[in-house]
Order: C-alpha cells, then structure tokens, then sequence
C-alpha cells in the first residue's frame, strides 16, 4: 500500500516485485531455510558501494542540499536515518548536529532518586553520586546532556503531563531505585532506531548496518518506510568495518502460525 500511492501506472511491475521482495523478507522467505536466522543478499541497486566514507553518502543520500533546504518545514518530515541501535542513532545524530549550521545549545537534566519507592529498607541513595545519575542512558528517556541548534528535527519521546512538569521515569526495571529526571522530553532526530520507525511513510531511507538487526522484523520494518524502491539506499558492514552485500534476516515463522 505504502508503495502503490501515488505511483504511475508505467511501473507498476517493478512496484509490484519490489513490494514482493519486502514481503518474502517480512515472510522469511529468502536465505534459504529460515525459522530464525537467515542470511540474505541485497540487491546492488540498493547499496552504498566502493566508498571511503559510507555514512557520510548515506547522509548525502538521505539529505541532499540540507544547508540549503533546512528552513524548509517539508524537507526533514520526509526523510530519516535508520539503525537498530541506539548507540550508532546517538553516533549519527551527533555527527549531523556538528555539520548543521547554527549555534549549539546545551541543556542539563536534574537527576535524583525517588527515595520512597525504593527497592528495600537497606537502599542507601547516598551510594549513587550525581555523575552516576547523569550518566544513566535508557531507551525511551532523554539524555542528561541535550546539544540544539534551531531549525533541527526533533522527536518527542513522551507526552508533556503540564501538571507533573517534565520529571521523568524510566519503565525499566533493571535499576534498583527509581530515577527521576527533569528534563524536556526530546531527542535530535536526523537518525532513529528502526523500532521507533515503525509507522512512519518517508521518501528517503538510509539504513545504516554497522551490526545486524537481531530482533524478529527488525529488518522488514526498515526497509519497507520507503515510498519508492529509489527512495533508499543501505550500508552494511562486516565486523572489520567493510562493505559487504550480505546481511542477517531474524523471522521466527511460529509467530504468523495463529495468523488468520
């Protein structure tokens, strides 16, 4: 559906075996015998190849003209890096927010503990220095260190409860306290991980694989943002940092067994 609005009727059969492919990898399909983990071959059209640099064709891909076009309120909405890691989507942005022209603005969070709901009697919140607080990173939470400049993409990461104020909580239960961080609720989106892609139609993708997806999907969601099989271009590299063409697919079939 994504791929047939708005498409001329002289493509339709490159339409159609294209949004076929994306269904075979949705489906597990490819590779092979494939109830888990699969390997499979992108096509070459849809790879960066033969560069010295490939995140930055990636993003000269993605966002071509951005110094020119960045105060156009249409050009950011459109388009989007992708990784399944939050730590490579932190890398990218990053890097973008370094190349956007601007001055750079830097907001801190409050960080404490919530003492009373605390895991047992003998938690001493004493134990956990503020730096160790500001540097607790979970998915769904803003960082401590927010950088801006105006005229950035932006994601707001949780709903402003205007009563509550911008004091946040992590969902997580891996920590043995509960963290409070005051802080505006927003990352720089230029990158994003795939999951939270999902749902969204773009005109440019650039799918930046320095590892492999690893959840089920994972790899069917990236792909399929796009509007048009030209509207996206991929990066895969292998474990010494080098192109390859090859990338892992993870589809557990039992999960469509109970499908209508």
């Amino acid at each position: 559906m994504r791929l047939t609005v708005g498409s001329q009727m002289s493509n339709t059969l490159e339409i159609k075996q294209f949004a076929d492919w994306l269904l075979d990898i949705g489906q597990g399909n490819l590779g092979g015998p494939n109830d888990g983990e699969a390997t499979i071959s992108i096509p070459e059209d849809l790879l960066i190849k033969d560069s010295l640099d490939p995140m930055s064709d990636l993003i000269d891909f993605v966002y071509p003209s951005m110094l020119d076009r960045f105060n156009d309120l249409t050009y950011f909405p459109e388009r989007a890096l992708l990784d399944p890691l939050n730590d490579v989507v932190q890398e990218i942005n990053d890097r973008m927010l370094a190349y956007f022209p601007g001055q750079e603005m830097e907001y801190l969070s409050s960080d404490s503990i919530d003492e009373v709901e605390s895991v047992s009697e003998d938690f001493d919140p004493t134990l956990y220095s503020p730096d160790f607080l500001n540097g607790i990173k979970m998915s769904g939470m803003p960082n401590h260190r927010l950088l801006l400049k105006v005229g950035v993409p932006i994601m707001l990461l949780r709903n402003i409860n205007q009563k509550k104020g911008i004091s946040l909580t992590p969902s997580d239960k891996k920590l043995l306290f509960k963290l409070k961080r005051r802080q505006f609720p927003i990352s720089v989106c230029f990158a994003m991980t795939i999951n939270k892609s999902q749902g969204q139609s773009l005109s440019r993708v650039g799918l930046y694989l320095k590892d492999p997806v690893f959840t089920h999907g994972q790899l069917y969601v990236a792909l399929s943002r796009v509007k048009t099989r030209e509207g996206i271009k991929i990066v895969l590299l292998d474990k010494e940092s080098k192109l390859i063409s090859e990338t892992k697919n993870v589809v557990y079939k039992e999960i469509f067994g109970n499908l209508l």
